[in-house]
């Protein structure tokens, strides 16, 4: 009834929206062709541009089935995404440069030339990796290596620039209709107005449904995980000022409410895994319950995509708008003003189990209601994020007679700050699987409640300038500078709330601090006792620059050389104890290429290749640290595994990050296009990627002995690769376009095929795999060969009703694409599965001029 509810007011929109038509604006493509990027700041053909750049139009978008922004790493060498904490809060990472936890992304992604709100928690979350920005899009473009000289936040890895239709004099629109296998619903629509000579207005809404395709067979909870279920809708206005002065607004809105993810069993330990923390304390008492669960599942045959959840509250609930407004003022026939203006919020709440596990404790009573180890909640007062952005961007562009020299200067500014009290609720080990016990602290005496306040502040500003000049016809050197000031606080507080055994007590203190004797009282939690309020704060002020060479020996060919300085700012995590700041992390990327475009007569197309090495120190990784347990715990109990040593014990263990050791990344990447006549086109893209630490002990820096067994973190030691990079990716498309009348249509079919290595999403569980305790490796997300279909017949019979199917997966492979790192915790591993099958399909009303 919900579903039928929502379309129906879906249609009503679309009604209300769709009196007229959306326009097919000229795109990505020439008449000739060419392809425009604007990856300097400035509209050029992608093949004068010396970046490795990939680039996808609508139609590849909508071929591809393209639904999301994660979605663009099935398809893009050297872009795979960080899936750890579901498909929801995922983060990109483009030749080995990933976004761990809540570090600054190493990939921006920037919508209309704006930087996306900020979104900060105590887990990683996508800053701009979301959903309903697929739509109406005039292109996508995937700009690799370092882009710290002309855009707003610095980045080692890259930046994703969404590229939205921009309305034009044109009366036209569409509505489109998806539907699919999971019962995937889906409606679009786009209107496009001239109301006048001088105003355009354009409208987009998109409302997606589909179930997960992970099954819960608990009958706890929802029944599936991995769903979608979004409403988008953007708006834009152009206005001509005067013939040398345009302001361009853009409203846009998007809100996610879904199930969230869930894991799944791959292993336990089984007592085998020496140096782990799940041989010891309360770790212990979940590992021997997960091997008894994960015994019970397999007994009672669960499939692949079967899992079983405790938590009745699982969610997953994202809303995002963002208002930019750029006014581009022509002020000579050499040089531009441009200003781009942008306000937004994000916020997200979430309720799930961080790994997947759902085990019984008959020796606590347990006898129907499982528990987890880690199910996180919303506060009762606020989510875990809830952030305001605003950023202001004044360029200045010029350029003199024959382009001989093209210039442009600016300064960014950036601030952002939560809206309100950011919180978050952690039941460790608890049978607690209702949001509302968890926030009454009716839970069993085993583990605790974390309670969790974490308000982030960012104020970041830059100047740069950057200049192409033509040294000869054929020679241009290029370079660009810019200066960085960062700085990000936290205030926050983590405060545990533990019921004591035998009297069922509550008994709060501060998490983070040192305790006072007999422990604390409720008013820890209103008065600031036990040093409630910490805040920490990283500050850096850092150049980066690039120089550039290129060399064209004809129109149609491109050789460059490029060296430039990378840069991430460092940020701060107070939950993080004794680890709460981390500094910035720095790249020299070294880069050759060569773009080449070609056509005689019946074969054209064009073929890229780039050679780089980058050269990284001071790098951003996340630590695990186990807690170190004294001989006895506070109840006279000894402790398995418990040390003399421990004196000042920590109430966790720690997954933080360091500042660890210098890696190298090298690789190759190539792409091209090759059409033949009207009928054939091949796509192909191949990245190779070499990315390890070439310097590094697998210890990590400051560690209290006192607090921490210090000698079993997990570090990155020579020789380690680095996460979500797998040495060998290609990606080939073929698309056949058949010989029929033009009144007939368009008929076309394509099939993407994607290989990709196998390739680490951590290194948590490499221990262990070294020692033969466990099966296989679960942090390494094995190959993939995956193979998508699709059949295209637009304008059918002369009309304006385009038609497509199209398949993902078709061959069904079972793969994953993360692991939830539990093992020395929880005492047990858990998948994130990646997709299996999907099918469906579109139809689509063009109408209008």
């Amino acid at each position: 009834m919900k579903r039928t509810r929502n379309f129906a007011l879906a249609a009503t929109a679309m009604a209300v929206v769709m009196t007229t038509p959306v326009f097919a604006q000229e795109a990505a493509e020439t008449n000739a062709g060419d392809i425009i990027v604007t990856a300097r700041r400035m509209d050029e053909r992608l093949q004068d541009v010396p970046i490795s750049i990939t680039v996808y139009n609508p139609e590849q978008l909508a071929a591809r089935n393209i639904v999301n922004s994660t979605d663009l790493a099935t398809y893009t060498p050297s872009l795979t995404v960080n899936g750890r904490y579901g498909p929801d809060k995922s983060s990109f990472a483009i030749r080995g440069f990933s976004q761990d936890l809540n570090t600054a992304p190493s990939v921006a992604v920037y919508f209309a030339e704006a930087t996306a709100p900020r979104l900060s928690s105590n887990i990683t979350s996508g800053n701009g990796a979301g959903v309903g920005q697929m739509m109406d899009l005039q292109n996508v473009q995937v700009l690799k290596g370092p882009q710290g000289t002309l855009f707003g936040r610095n980045t080692t890895g890259g930046a994703i620039l969404l590229v939205p239709q921009k309305p034009t004099d044109r009366f036209e629109g569409n509505v489109e209709g998806t539907i699919g296998n999971y019962d995937q619903w889906r409606i679009q629509g786009v209107l496009n107005v001239p109301l006048g000579d001088s105003i355009r207005f354009r409208a987009a809404v998109d409302r997606n449904t589909r179930d997960g395709y992970i099954r819960n067979r608990s009958g706890v909870g929802p029944s599936t995980f991995n769903d979608i279920d979004y409403w988008a809708a953007r708006a834009s206005l152009v206005i001509d000022v005067t013939p040398d002065l345009e302001n361009y607004a853009i409203f846009s809105w998007a809100k996610s409410d879904t199930n969230g993810y869930m894991g799944k069993y791959a292993y336990c330990n089984r007592g085998t895994v020496a140096g782990s923390d799940g041989n010891i304390g309360t770790a212990l008492t979940s590992r021997a319950a997960n091997c008894t669960e994960l015994d019970r599942q397999t007994a009672a045959r669960y499939g692949y995509y079967d899992v079983a959840n405790n938590n009745r509250n699982s969610f997953v609930k994202n809303e995002t708008w963002q208002a930019i407004n750029t006014t581009t003022w022509r002020a000579s026939d050499e040089i531009t003003v441009k200003n781009i203006f942008s306000y937004g919020k994000a916020k997200e709440s979430y309720s799930f189990n961080l790994s997947g596990d759902a085990f019984l404790l008959p020796a606590l009573g347990d006898t129907t209601v499982p528990r987890s180890f880690v199910i996180t909640n919303p506060g009762p007062d606020g989510g875990q994020g809830d952030q305001w952005t605003l950023s202001e961007e004044l360029q200045l562009q010029g350029h003199t007679a024959g382009d001989k020299l093209v210039w442009q200067v600016g300064g960014y500014l950036e601030h952002s700050e939560p809206n309100k009290q950011q919180t978050q609720y952690t039941a460790i080990l608890s049978n607690c699987v209702n949001q509302a016990d968890v926030w009454a602290f009716n839970c069993s005496a085993l583990g605790n409640i974390s309670i969790a306040h974490n308000n982030y502040f960012y104020k970041n500003y830059g100047l740069y300038a950057q200049a192409t000049y033509k040294l000869t016809e054929q020679f241009a050197i290029t370079g660009g500078i810019r200066n960085t000031w960062d700085r990000v606080r936290v205030e926050a507080d983590n405060i545990q709330v533990i019921r004591n055994a035998t009297t069922g007590a509550l008994t709060y203190r501060c998490a983070r601090a040192a305790q006072p004797a007999g422990g604390a009282t409720a008013a820890v939690l209103t008065n600031g006792a036990c040093g409630i309020g910490r805040s920490f704060e990283t500050r850096s002020s850092k150049p980066t620059w690039l120089i550039n060479l290129d060399f064209k020996p004809d129109p149609d060919t491109l050789i460059y050389a490029k060296y430039a300085r990378g840069y991430r700012g460092g940020s701060v995590n107070e939950a993080n104890l004794q680890f709460e700041a981390w500094q910035p992390e720095y790249v020299d990327s070294y880069e050759l290429g060569a773009k080449a475009s070609f056509n005689s007569g019946d074969v054209r197309g064009n073929l890229n290749f780039a050679a780089f090495l980058n050269k990284f120190k001071d790098q951003q990784v996340s630590v695990f640290i186990p807690q170190c347990l004294p001989l006895t715990n506070a109840n006279g109990v000894p402790n398995v595994g418990g040390r003399a040593t421990c004196t000042a014990p920590a109430p966790t263990g720690i997954n933080g990050i360091q500042n660890v050791g210098r890696s190298e990344l090298k690789g190759v990447e190539v792409d091209g296009s090759l059409m033949i006549g009207d009928a054939w086109r091949f796509d192909l893209g191949y990245a190779y990627l070499d990315a390890k630490v070439i310097q590094g002990g697998g210890t990590v820096t400051n560690c209290n002995s006192a607090a921490f067994n210090c000698d079993q973190a997990s570090g990155f030691a020579k020789g380690t690769i680095l996460p979500f990079a797998p040495k060998n990716r290609v990606t080939l498309t073929a698309t056949y376009s058949l010989s029929v009348p033009e009144e007939v249509g368009k008929v076309s079919f394509g099939a993407t095929f994607t290989h990709t290595d196998k390739q680490f999403s951590n290194h948590g569980n490499d221990k262990a795999f070294a020692q033969g305790a466990i099966p296989y490796n679960a942090s390494i997300a094995p190959a993939t060969d995956l193979l998508n279909l699709n059949f295209n017949w637009n304008s059918i019979a002369g009309s304006g009703v385009d038609l497509a199917v199209f398949a993902t997966n078709v061959t069904g492979q079972k793969y994953w694409v993360a692991s939830s790192n539990g093992l020395a915790s929880s005492g047990a591993e858990w998948l994130l599965l990646g997709a299996p099958r999907m099918y469906g399909m579109r139809v689509k009303i063009n109408f209008g001029s």
